[in-house]
Formats: C-alpha cells, sequence, structure tokens
C-alpha cells in the first residue's frame, strides 16, 4: 500500500511511518515544523517529508490510505479536501497500528503520566537482550534498541508505548485503547491533557478502560505506590503484579542511592533478591521505570517465575534522545536537554540533579509549550518545581495568541514568586533573546560550576543547538 502520514515528524507518528515502511509499504507524509531527531531519522529512511499541507499535492500522490496524527484538526487543507472528496480513505494512527501491526501479537502496552517512552525502551532492550525479537515502536529515538521501531517476530511480544491522548480528530477514546495489551503496564497516574480530559478521575476512567481490555490470562503491572492507580481497584478479571518501594509491592525497589557516579538499587520478587543494579540513569524515577519494564518483561518470558529474566544489561543502557540527555559535559559546564513538561517530572529531574552534580549551580530553562503547561492550569505546580533550581529562564509561551490572558501561563507571576524562595528567574518576548540573556548570564558566571537544563516538549524554537554551538569548547 502506499500510504501517507498527515504530521510525519511527530514521533509516534514518525515510529510508525517506519514500521510501515520495514513491512513493505510505500510511505510518505508532510508536517510543519520539520526539525530533528524525526526528521533526520525520516530522511535516512528514505521517507520523503513535504513542508506543509496541499490538497493539490495530495491529490497528486494518491496515496491509497491516509494516516492522520491527533495534532491535526478540521480546519487543516488537506483535511477538508478529505472530508469533502472522499476521494481517499483515511484512518487514524492507533488503528492502523491495531490492523496492520498488533493484530494476532501478545502486546506489552506501556502506559502512564510519566516515563513512557524510556520505559517502552527499556522493556524493548530488556527482552532482546535476554534472546528475543520482540517487536516495538517507542515514541521518541531511543539509543537502546538502536532503533525506535522494529516489527520483531511474530512469535515475540510487542511493546508499544500506550499515550491516553486522543486517538485523532475523529476519535477521542485514548489512543492504547485501540492496542489489545496482553500485558498493561501503568506507570503512574496524574492529571494532565486539560485539552483532553476534564480532571483527575476522567483520566482514571480511561486508564480503567484500558485495564477492562486486559485478558483474564494477561497481566496489569501497577505502580502500587500511586494512590491514584489504586483508586482503579483490585481488576479481578485479570492479573495484578505490583511495583514499587512499599513494602506491600510484589516486585519492590530497595536501597536507592545517587551520587555523581551513578544511581544504585535492589529488585526484589515476591521478597527475594532479583538483582543489584548499578547504571547510568537519573532518578528514583528511571528506577521505577526499569523495575516496570523488568516485570513486564520477565512476565512475558516466564509468568510464574518474572526474576529468571536477566538484568546485567542495565549497566548499559545508555537511555532515549532528549530525556536527561547530555550535549556538553565539561569540569564547569553541563547541558543537558529534557522532554519535561509537567511539573512532576521537572521536580523529580531537578531533584535527581541535585545528587547527581553536587556543587553545581542549576539553572533551568522551561519552554510553556504544551497545550496544558502554555495555560495556568498547572501554573502552581510549575512554580514549586522550578524553585528546585538556583535560576530559571522562561520560555515564550507557545501559540499564545490563542489564549486569552487569563488561560495563558503567566511568566511574571512565576518570576515573583520564585524570588520569594529565593530563585532568580528572567523571561524575554521571544526564545531568541532569551538565548542571548542565557548565554549573558553563564558567560557572567562567577567559576562555580554550572548545570543548564532545557525543559520541552518541542524545539525550543532552535536555541538548544544555539547555545551548544556557543558554549562548546573548541576542539583541541
Amino acid at each position: 500500500m502506499k500510504l501517507y502520514f498527515m504530521g510525519i515528524c511527530g514521533t509516534a507518528m514518525g515510529q510508525a511511518a517506519l514500521l510501515a515502511r520495514a513491512a513493505g509499504h510505500e510511505v510518505l507524509g508532510a508536517d510543519t515544523g520539520v526539525y530533528p531527531p524525526m526528521s533526520t531519522v525520516l530522511a535516512a529512511a528514505g521517507i520523503a517529508v513535504h513542508e506543509g499541507y496541499d490538497p493539490a499535492r495530495l491529490a497528486r500522490l494518491a496515496p491509497d490510505l491516509v494516516v492522520i496524527g491527533n495534532a491535526l484538526s478540521r480546519g487543516n487543507a488537506e483535511i477538508e479536501w478529505l472530508l469533502d472528496t472522499r476521494a481517499i480513505a483515511f484512518t487514524s494512527l492507533p488503528a492502523l497500528l491495531a490492523e496492520f501491526v498488533l493484530k494476532g501479537r501478545r502486546n506489552i502496552v506501556i502506559a502512564g503520566t510519566h516515563g513512557k517512552t524510556t520505559t517502552t525502551a527499556l522493556t524493548a532492550f530488556l527482552l532482546r537482550e535476554n534472546g528475543r525479537h520482540p517487536g516495538w515502536l517507542i515514541g521518541g529515538v531511543p539509543q537502546d534498541p538502536p532503533t525506535g521501531s522494529e516489527l520483531g517476530a511474530a512469535s515475540d511480544p510487542f511493546v508499544i508505548e500506550g499515550d491516553e491522548y486522543d486517538s485523532a480528530f475523529f476519535d477521542k477514546r485514548s489512543k492504547f485503547i485501540h492496542y489489545a495489551p496482553h500485558i498493561a503496564v501503568m506507570n503512574n497516574l496524574e492529571f494532565d491533557h486539560a485539552d483532553i480530559f476534564r480532571d483527575l478521575a476522567d483520566v482514571q476512567r480511561t486508564f480503567l478502560h484500558l485495564a477492562r481490555i486486559v485478558p483474564r490470562n494477561g497481566w496489569i503491572v501497577r505502580n502500587g505506590d500511586d494512590d491514584n492507580l489504586g483508586m482503579l481497584g483490585p481488576c479481578g478479571w485479570t492479573r495484578v503484579v505490583t511495583v514499587g518501594t512499599g513494602e506491600a509491592n510484589q516486585v519492590r525497589i530497595t536501597g536507592f542511592t545517587e551520587d555523581a557516579g551513578g544511581a544504585a538499587f535492589t529488585l526484589h520478587w515476591r521478597g527475594a533478591k532479583w538483582a543489584e543494579v548499578r547504571w547510568s540513569q537519573p532518578g528514583l524515577f528511571n528506577a521505577r521505570n526499569a523495575a516496570m519494564a523488568a516485570t513486564a518483561a520477565g512476565l512475558a518470558l516466564d509468568p510464574e517465575n518474572p526474576a529468571r529474566l536477566d538484568l546485567g544489561a542495565l549497566s548499559r543502557f545508555r537511555g532515549v534522545k532528549r530525556r536527561q540527555q547530555v550535549l556538553v559535559d565539561t569540569p564547569t559546564l553541563k547541558v543537558i536537554e529534557d522532554f519535561g513538561h509537567h511539573p512532576t517530572a521537572l521536580a523529580e529531574t531537578l531533584q535527581s540533579f541535585r545528587l547527581r552534580y553536587p556543587g553545581h549551580v542549576i539553572h533551568a530553562a522551561f519552554e510553556p509549550r504544551s497545550n496544558t503547561s502554555r495555560t495556568r492550569v498547572m501554573q502552581a505546580g510549575f512554580m514549586r518545581a522550578l524553585a528546585c533550581a538556583d535560576e530559571v529562564w522562561l520560555g515564550a509561551v507557545s501559540r499564545a495568541e490563542k489564549l486569552t490572558e487569563s488561560e495563558r501561563f503567566d511568566a511574571e507571576a512565576v518570576i515573583q514568586h520564585l524570588a520569594t524562595q529565593g530563585v532568580a528567574a528572567r523571561t524575554a518576548p521571544t526564545n531568541q533573546a532569551l538565548l542571548e540573556l542565557m548565554l549573558a548570564g553563564i558567560a557572567a558566571a562567577d567559576g562555580a560550576p554550572s548545570l543548564m537544563i532545557f525543559f520541552t516538549n518541542g524545539s525550543f524554537d532552535g536555541i538548544i543547538p544555539r547555545f551548544v554551538a556557543a558554549v562548546q569548547p573548541a576542539p583541541a
């Protein structure tokens, strides 16, 4: 088939396009705001990406099926042409995956407000390192496993990132409802995506819908420390394994420590030691991601004793690009990029870096870009999270003109609050102007080692690579 992906540079859309290409389909697509890493990966695979949306071009290309990403909505010129003419069939990304990839597979669906991408990568990586040939689709660009998507062997599990966001403008169900889980991993649950969900109870409702489609011979792997997940109830129609630091969990994390050399913890299965882990990934949150992934992969290999899974490979796991990714590493300056766009994610990462980089002045640059973070819905949470830094740089609110002043993230209010916490904060009318302030601020440092971390789920208008280029030491 000739498949045309609308919004192809989104991480999930891009990886699905790569899967379709690997399955032998002819693949092309279109997007706006094309930027790495996904644009680079698609180009390397020989997939043509057209800039912008053009109905005449779409008619001329004449694909067999159009896959519409969930970032696209009514008013898009190609969507309106598709609806007016009905000349080409269209579908959503989750429906495409359900029909062409997931049907007949024993799927491991990784869900949660935070950590989905890393946990999906970890699960696929551990299965692969234990001699299996799983398929996977990761909503990002991992360093391990070596690609973001793989069809794998039909007899082995397929690991897929299960997003709770809606499927398409014409299908408001969460994506993960399409994914037919045999094992559903529920890593955590918080209120997010205020443009889709009314409140926390609404998010819990969609996670309960996911739980209800796990078969009786399947598993729910659940964060046993998360009260919001606990409110889903016992899920008596299937088997449940809980994971966490609390004593009641069947898989338990103990002895977590972190310092400049890395992090360490011990994992237990039903009271018996499973493995001691020493690895490079920061934070208790990543230790939990590893424990969830190990449990899911272990159950897929041996439902009676998941602890048969060898976890030695965790020491070699390099993570996912844009997830606590170190871009510059010198004695006086570290620069890190992170996909964080929820207050909890920012706070946990900053707290981890206090332990990982002792003695460093921590600068946090945050771009309010997601449909929730650019509003005031979680502004109080961002105030608390950003107070974990020493200095804060607030980017321009993305698509600010689409929000009223009362709806929009209020950078000045955040700056005033942080001042009461002893944290200096600055903003600028544009991200380019903010970059100039940041470079001046780093240049004026009094010699103390500094850590600059960029938090964004987008490109930050391209200032991250420009900052790196400006501060990167010249080669010897």
